[in-house]
């Protein structure tokens, strides 16, 4: 589970809920089923017609990622690049034995292509394809919730035009208590889009984005693990290789 993300919801949440009641104890006046059902159902339909419906449907799974936490480390990724080199370096029994005790499946998948006989160029290209590909449909989970984050006070403002129309069609005949009662129940549409946009779906594309960048990060490490462990390279060139894709605070000069 991603604390960060949880953490920044739920102060954002106290933080406006909060405000509320600092300036009035009516916060039920902020709620309004019609106002949330034209920002959010709007905003769906929207992304129904921007997205293929295959992706739309998988919009759950991809909030899912959002929340869901890694606790891959680079540093360790290393340590367990460096063994399997140590490994590698006995013979491809040794390396078919060792596959197994290999807990990251994209480095496992590359470490048997090395022992079923690919040759460098062709693990290389098909390890990098996976990449590209992962890249690929990340981007589109973070577009789809960009997108979200862009319609989102759109249809807030249309809601507020849908309620201002509400209230001016009505206009003298309740006075000013019903023009400012109107106006309010209003611009509760605009809030909802903003609050919806700025605190969950915008940020949410933010987060994927920077996930996608430490997948990658972290699979260009292990597509260069295996192409030194195919190259039967010593470990402690192994590890010095791979520090370079790691903060220097995770630097280990031992090849155990």
């Amino acid at each position: 589970m991603d604390i960060a993300t949880i953490i920044g919801i739920v102060l954002g949440l106290v933080a406006i809920v909060g405000s509320i009641l600092l300036m009035t104890p009516d916060l039920a006046m902020f709620g309004s089923a019609s106002s949330f059902g034209i920002v959010f159902g709007g905003m769906i339909a929207s992304v129904a017609v921007a997205f293929p419906l295959k992706d739309v449907l998988q919009l759950g799974t991809a909030m899912g990622a959002v929340f869901k936490g890694s606790k891959d480390s680079l540093g360790n990724l290393v340590d367990e690049a460096v063994e399997a080199s140590e490994v590698g370096r006995k013979g491809v029994a040794d390396l078919e034995n060792h596959v197994g005790n290999i807990k990251s499946f994209f480095f496992k998948d590359g470490a048997q292509m090395v022992v079923d006989g690919y040759s460098l160029e062709e693990l290389t290209e098909i390890l990098n394809t996976r990449i590209d590909y992962r890249e690929l449909r990340e981007n589109t989970q973070a577009g789809l919730f960009k997108s979200m984050g862009t319609m989102a006070p759109a249809w807030g403002m249309v809601g507020t035009l849908i309620g201002l129309v509400v209230m001016l069609s009505g206009f003298g005949e309740g006075g000013t208590d019903a023009l400012g009662g109107g106006m309010s129940a209003a611009l509760i549409t605009t809030m909802y889009g903003a609050i919806l946009a700025n605190l969950f779906f915008l940020p949410m594309a933010e987060k994927i984005k920077t996930r996608i960048v430490f997948s990658s990060t972290m699979q260009n490490l292990q597509v260069e693990a295996v192409r030194l462990i195919h190259q039967k390279k010593h470990p402690i060139i192994v590890r010095e290789k791979l520090n370079s894709f790691i903060p220097p605070k995770e630097w280990k000069k031992d090849a155990s």
